[in-house]
């Protein structure tokens, strides 16, 4: 029987030319993946098409959008997640539902290795790999770019050659990476880093110098899922389109950072993430008065060490399934509405309900009304900095010596 190999398949050209050119350094047949994690422009059926049309024997295409959007978004939402306190994780949460579903495909095609069209120096080949590893340990992998010398040039004269079915003659500067819950760009112009980012590459979000008028929007979570928008029940995904929306008219959510990639280089990327960081944003919010506040310290610190994995491509990792149980945890009593304005490449939040919240208004005001007990502060601080008063008084009893 004819080995077989399934690759994570873009629609684009060198995942297009990857078909063919597996075929002929390996001699095996190849079966094209797509995965719809809400990224847009053309149809799964468009792509399977080209995909058969460029040689597959099979096409597996999936319409992931909500289930990228429940069980990968959401956990990313309820970590508050960013990388490097800036990225929202873009790239790294969809690489585990394509592995998901690669992994699945293998199985129901009986192929014995995953392809896929990242480069040796990225981040992705780690997270589809280490992924592929864990879901299919007995499964192989390869990148044609990085292990069969598959160069955009030489796609180029092959896709020309064989005829296939996708556009060759506009080389796009960029490298460009999307889906509903943001849109990553780089490489070309950028990775200068005193180039300042030209109009051209946005597309998610207008320009915040000319606005519209203020956009004022109430968010509604139950157990830190978003529930509703103004009032109006929502799926996460309809909830993180809908903000997509109306947040990046107001061009809310552009990250311009240079990070630390996992293989040691530092990296200048473009986001675009206007519906997850105005979630964020609001959920952190209301986080602010629902979680106590040693459990939110915490948390926080968890979250970071969440995000770092997870983009480390330790996605399926048992620490990280630890993380998520704390994180889980702490979500019990995040519920309420919060209300935030859009404008001006900002979202502010300007008010905050919910019926757990720990905020008390008695206790709070400095009112009439008031019900703090002002006469428990002294002895409070006394005990509170003892330690360190009695720590001054030995280092001046020692310098005195």
């Amino acid at each position: 029987m004819t080995e077989r190999i399934v690759l994570a398949y873009s629609g684009g050209l060198d995942t297009s030319v990857a078909i063919g050119w597996i075929g002929e350094a390996t001699g095996a047949e190849v079966i094209a993946v797509a995965v719809d994690v809400g990224q847009g422009g053309e149809s799964l059926e468009t792509i399977r098409q080209r995909a058969l049309g460029c040689g597959a024997v099979e096409a597996y295409v999936a319409d992931a959008s909500d289930e990228f959007a429940n069980e990968y978004c959401v956990p990313t939402l309820k970590a508050n997640a960013l990388y490097q306190g800036h990225y929202p994780l873009v790239s790294a949460i969809s690489r585990p539902v394509i592995v998901k579903h690669l992994v699945k495909a293998a199985r129901e095609f009986g192929a014995t290795t995953v392809a896929h069209g990242c480069t040796g120096k990225g981040n992705d080949q780690v997270r589809f790999e280490v992924g592929i590893q864990t879901l299919g340990p007995d499964l192989k992998c390869i990148a044609p770019v990085r292990d069969l010398a598959l160069t955009r040039d030489k796609a180029i004269a092959f896709a020309e050659e064989k005829g296939l079915p996708i556009e060759t003659t506009k080389k796009n500067p960029y490298s460009i990476d999307q889906n509903v819950w943001g849109r990553a760009v780089e490489t070309g112009y950028l990775e200068d880093i005193w180039n300042a980012p030209t109009k051209d590459i946005y597309d998610y979000t207008a320009t915040p110098e000319f606005p519209p008028a203020p956009d004022e929007v109430t968010i509604s979570f139950e157990a830190g899922v978003p529930v509703a928008i103004d009032g109006v029940k929502v799926t996460p995904l309809q909830a993180i389109k809908e903000l997509n929306r109306r947040a990046g008219a107001q061009g809310v959510g552009r990250i311009d950072v240079v990070e630390d990639r996992l293989v040691g280089i530092k990296s200048r990327e473009i986001y675009e993430a206007p519906g997850a960081m105005a979630l964020i944003t609001a959920h952190k919010h209301l986080e602010d008065i629902t979680i106590e506040r040693e459990q939110a310290r915490f948390k926080a610190t968890v979250g970071q060490r969440w995000a770092e994995l997870v983009y480390d491509g330790q996605w399926f990792s048992p620490l990280k399934r630890s993380l998520d149980a704390f994180i889980e945890d702490t979500q019990r009593y995040v519920s309420g509405d919060i209300r935030m304005v859009l404008h001006g490449g900002q979202a502010i939040v300007n008010g905050r309900r919910s019926e757990t919240s720990l905020y008390d208004f008695d206790l709070a005001t400095y009112d009439t009304g008031d019900t703090f007990d002002q006469s428990m502060a002294r002895g409070f601080i006394e005990l509170w900095g003892m330690s360190a008063k009695v720590a001054s008084g030995r280092d001046i009893r020692v310098a005195g010596k």
